[in-house]
């Protein structure tokens, strides 16, 4: 008579949830003091007219460029936080992977230095970049926010109403006079961090609960 194998049952890691949650806050955080540190020295920078784009080229590129790599690795801590505490559903599923493919598309926005400045040096992806990422931060949290609220209610409620910001918010971008597309920018810098933010705090909630 044959026995049965027994495969180790796999488990959430409270250990591993809260490290990677702090992570996805403290890259936002990186990313802030990078652009606040640029604004300093960049010569002749002007915040509310100049977008983080134009601080990620010239001399000083690779300040905020360490940003927006921090940034790119709160994406994928979040990625992989949703893997390993999925809360059930295609809804959840999807969004685990649209976090990673968030995380990638911010790490080559940052790694191939283009921003929409003329540069016909080969293929030009910045504005396709770009739109990727509007449409998968408008996604996200809704797709998320069905399983947020099986841990936090409003929470995941909070989610639903990020998702709505950013889809009423980001086309606005496209429209501005250029003298305050830079300010408009960092507002939509925020809505993310808050996106991050509360996926993290949902993730340091459940890994509490657990201990």
């Amino acid at each position: 008579m044959h026995r049965k194998s027994e495969l180790p049952q796999t488990s959430l890691k409270p250990s591993l949830m809260m490290a990677l949650a702090t992570y996805a806050m403290a890259g936002c955080a990186i990313f802030t003091f990078s652009i606040l540190i640029a604004d300093f020295l960049v010569p002749d920078h002007d915040w509310i007219a100049d977008t983080i784009s134009d601080l990620g080229a010239g001399n000083y590129e690779f300040i905020v460029d360490i940003g927006i790599y921090a940034f790119s690795g709160s994406l994928i801590s979040v990625a992989l936080l949703a893997a390993h505490d999925h809360l059930g559903g295609w809804r959840w599923s999807l969004g685990s992977v649209g976090f990673a493919v968030l995380g990638l598309i911010v790490f080559l926005v940052g790694s191939r230095n283009e921003y929409g400045d003329n540069d016909h040096d080969g293929w030009v992806i910045h504005i396709y970049l770009v739109y990727a990422l509007g449409l998968l931060v408008a996604v996200l949290p809704w797709a998320m926010s069905k399983g947020a609220k099986r841990i936090n209610r409003n929470l995941g409620r909070l989610l639903v109403a990020l998702s709505v910001l950013w889809t009423l918010s980001a086309p606005v971008f496209f429209f501005l006079p250029t003298v305050i597309d830079g300010l408009y920018e960092r507002y939509l810098g925020l809505v993310s961090f808050c996106i991050v933010g509360a996926m993290a705090w949902l993730f340091i909630g459940h890994a509490r609960s657990l201990r």
